[in-house]
């Protein structure tokens, strides 16, 4: 067995066999996997133009049709594929593209040879070559294969729809790769070393059809993979592309410098920016469409590096904003106090958090709910990061004076009931939220402060007097986000009495029944995580904590006190979460202070 978990030496029963769908279906029925009723249902059912063509796997895995010995579930396409890798005695292997190097990959058979035979290289080790199989009982082409390859093959069996998907995107993808960097062998490199290879052709442009391919591919690709940010970094001989997911970067490919220049040009022109400006920091948007017809926007920004412009785009997902406050994490009381205040007529409410920990999407979702048709909903912003139809959204100009206390002056003269702040950073932003609020309007905003009762000794140091704040604030709600766990593989853990009381102090909290760890799955790339959730810290001004909102309030005695009546600090919350299987105690420890130090 190699270093992959594939085994070198695989006994194949039966050969040169092709798979159609009675064969299979026969199979099926044969293992114990289909009932005679529903094979007899499926062969005499009429398939239309598109199911003809599809892989007979594929075609029953859309059928779903009862497995016969797991009852309650269906054949779907996993379970078909372990089956098939099982009766061929051959591995089963899942395709993960971010996981396979393309280019070397789609340099051991030519596109037509893979098409006509149905087979895939997903792996080029020293030795042998890994190639996936639509017929893995097939084997004429193999002889081929390993004269070019000059390497031993190493059949497995994947997914058809994944073999199929895959097989087109990384020889479409390869082959835009070649015809842009044959159009330009010139190294691309702006920047102070400024290397000048005589006698080369220029660089590829940005609209070349190849170019535009790639570009497609890249957007398409981080929409598939759940990415929050693209980053396309300059090197010396490549630039390199990495997604964040889930809060964490990871490498997806290397394209040659010329291509990364190329596509950043491509990237800027769609954002309308200056290609011709390498010198400065720019900032635009894109807005583009999925395969399924929806919408996303992209903030792009770039800046420029010792190899050349760097690009990094925030990806901004419009259904983010249809999400219920129980998708957030936001449950409970939690969930009761922050409505509450939402609820309230006039004040000022404030999300703080660093960058990244979900304060605009928590915003987004509350304006979202707030924004009936018979309110006005009115927001500054720096810049604006999405755009909804149902609120009145204004981009901060500091080239013409339109910051964010400009915005709330003249908002303020267009009959609002709640205002949306994107941030308040200075003395004059803040005393124009108090005065909106004042004014009868209900300000949400945000600051940077890693707590909520942090935030109240933000707001005497930017110099807005105690009282004040006394009027206006209704509340503060810090957070962060969490990976949690994925549902598929995680497991039940043990944790640590003290540990426990260690994430949980001043409480005292038993330590929960069950308690998951991560392992780490096909589904979740092997990190044990999948997807995010916030921990929420809500801090309601009661009357109690007014009295202690003076110029020189102390803060621990405030903290104190909002616990007493009912704040969870973030890494109480975080530990509900731990009890309630979503996450892990080193994942809230990693993102959540701890209170006393959380000044």
């Amino acid at each position: 067995m190699n270093n992959d978990g594939i085994p070198l030496m695989m006994v194949q029963p039966i050969l040169d066999r092709f798979l159609d769908l009675r064969g299979i279906v026969d199979d099926l029925v044969a293992a114990g996997h289909m009932s005679r009723v529903d094979a007899n249902v499926l062969l005499g059912a009429s398939r239309t133009r598109e199911q003809a063509i599809m892989h007979p796997l594929s075609y029953i895995a859309t059928q779903a049709i009862e497995d016969q010995q797991r009852p309650g579930k269906t054949l779907d396409a996993e379970t078909l594929t372990a089956w098939l890798a099982e009766m061929a005695r051959m591995p089963q292997f899942h395709i993960d593209p971010m996981k396979i190097d393309v280019a070397k990959c789609t340099e051991v058979v030519s596109y037509a040879f893979a098409k006509r035979h149905g087979i895939l290289c997903v792996q080029v080790n020293q030795d042998h070559v890994v190639i996936a199989c639509l017929q893995p009982f097939m084997g004429g082409w193999e002889p081929q294969v390993e004269h070019v390859a000059r390497r031993q093959i190493k059949k497995v069996v994947a997914n058809p729809a994944d073999i199929e998907r895959y097989m087109v995107e990384f020889y479409t993808l390869a082959r835009s790769i070649s015809g842009a960097s044959g159009a330009a062998a010139a190294s691309a490199i702006t920047n102070f070393e400024q290397l000048v290879e005589l006698g080369k052709a220029s660089d590829p442009d940005a609209n070349d059809q190849h170019i535009v391919k790639i570009v497609d591919w890249l957007l398409q690709y981080a929409y598939d993979q759940r990415a929050s940010d693209i980053h396309i970094e300059p090197r010396r001989e490549f630039g390199r592309i990495r997604f964040r997911i889930d809060g964490v970067l990871h490498y997806v490919y290397e394209l040659p410098a010329n291509v990364a220049t190329a596509v950043t040009s491509r990237l800027k022109v769609l954002a309308r920016l200056d290609i011709a400006e390498k010198r400065k920091p720019q900032d635009g948007r894109i807005k583009t469409r999925r395969n399924d017809g929806s919408e996303v926007e992209l903030r792009m920004s770039t800046l420029p590096t010792a190899f050349g412009e760097k690009l990094v785009m925030r990806i901004f997902d419009p259904e983010v904003l249809l999400r219920s406050f129980a998708d957030l994490g936001l449950v409970g009381d939690d969930y009761q106090r922050w409505h509450g205040m939402l609820t309230r007529p006039n004040g000022i409410l404030l999300v703080t958090g660093p960058t990244g920990s979900g304060k605009t999407t928590t915003l987004y979702s509350s304006l979202r709910q707030l924004a009936t048709s018979e309110v006005n909903v009115s927001t500054i912003e720096d810049p604006i990061e999405m755009v909804e139809e149902s609120f009145n959204q204004t981009q901060v100009h500091h080239k013409i004076g339109l910051d964010f206390a400009a915005g709330i002056r003249s908002l303020m003269r267009q009959d609002p009931d709640i205002i949306m702040v994107g941030e308040i950073r200075d003395l004059e932003t803040a005393q124009m939220a108090v005065q909106a609020a004042l004014t009868g309007h209900l300000v949400l905003s945000t600051v940077h402060t890693n707590d909520a009762p942090s935030t109240i000794a933000r707001l005497l140091d930017l110099g807005v007097p105690s009282y004040l704040i006394n009027a206006t604030l209704l509340g503060v709600m810090a957070q962060r986000l969490v990976r949690t766990l994925c549902p598929h593989c995680k497991e039940e853990g043990t944790i640590h009495a003290q540990d426990w009381q260690e994430l949980v102090s001043p409480w005292k909290v038993n330590v929960p029944a069950k308690v998951y760890h991560p392992v780490g799955c096909l589904e979740c790339r092997n990190t044990g995580y999948l997807g995010r959730q916030g921990i929420y810290e809500i801090l309601v001004l009661s009357d109690n904590l007014k009295e202690r909102v003076t110029p020189s309030c102390n803060l621990q005695d405030m903290r104190r006190q909002a616990m007493k009546e009912g704040m969870r600090t973030l890494r109480l919350s975080g530990a509900q979460k731990i009890a309630a299987g979503l996450t892990t105690m080193e994942e809230v420890m990693r993102v959540a202070p701890p209170p006393e130090k959380a000044n």
